[in-house]
């Protein structure tokens, strides 16, 4: 379907936001603790989050509805850890996330959950083993890949926050988005 003139034109200030934040992460990691504590922190607070397994229906299209949820989203909250590379799905939001960056005003906070930003910035240790099975399964694709590692490098160039105690992580990644929400409203 053909976007309106109005959505072409939108500023990024008109730009519609149906979430204030939109949450990236590898379930298989951290869905069933640290993410699960960081949204539940943020819904409390008021800030309506985009979270994959809450948002999209049975039998909806799964890319589209993640890529007009990231487009909806005044801020894109990415929790890197070991796996997150491997995941074909994040590296695409991911993609999607650093192009709406360039494009409109929309914050993005990198968090560093047991990941060394030097690894996602070069794609070494873990991340560069993810990249080799990238490589080997996209081989006719590569500039997918190469999309993928130009967007963790520039992520990674980002103020971000490397996890420490969770315990005080989460309420001052709930201020970082309640403040940068409202800034972009």
């Amino acid at each position: 379907m053909a976007a309106t003139s109005t959505q072409q034109n939108a500023s990024p200030s008109s730009h519609r936001c149906t979430y204030d934040a939109f949450l990236s992460f590898r379930g298989t990691d951290t869905r069933k603790g640290f993410t699960d504590h960081l949204y539940r922190a943020l819904e409390v607070a008021g800030i309506h989050t985009f979270r994959d397994d809450d948002e999209i229906e049975r039998g909806a299209n799964i890319l589209a509805e993640l890529q007009k949820a990231i487009q909806e989203s005044r801020v894109s909250i990415i929790v890197f850890s070991k796996d997150y590379a491997s995941s074909r799905w994040c590296l695409d939001e991911l993609v999607t996330i650093m192009d709406r960056r360039e494009t409109n005003e929309h914050m993005v906070m990198p968090i560093f959950y047991d990941v060394d930003p030097s690894h996602v910035r070069n794609q070494t240790g873990i991340f560069e083993e993810a990249f080799a099975r990238h490589q080997q399964r996209f081989n006719k694709e590569m500039d997918k890949v190469e999309k993928w590692k130009k967007a963790l490098r520039d992520v990674a160039d980002l103020g971000g926050m490397v996890l420490g105690d969770r315990y005080f992580f989460i309420p001052k990644m709930v201020v970082f988005t309640l403040t940068f929400g409202c800034f972009l409203k």
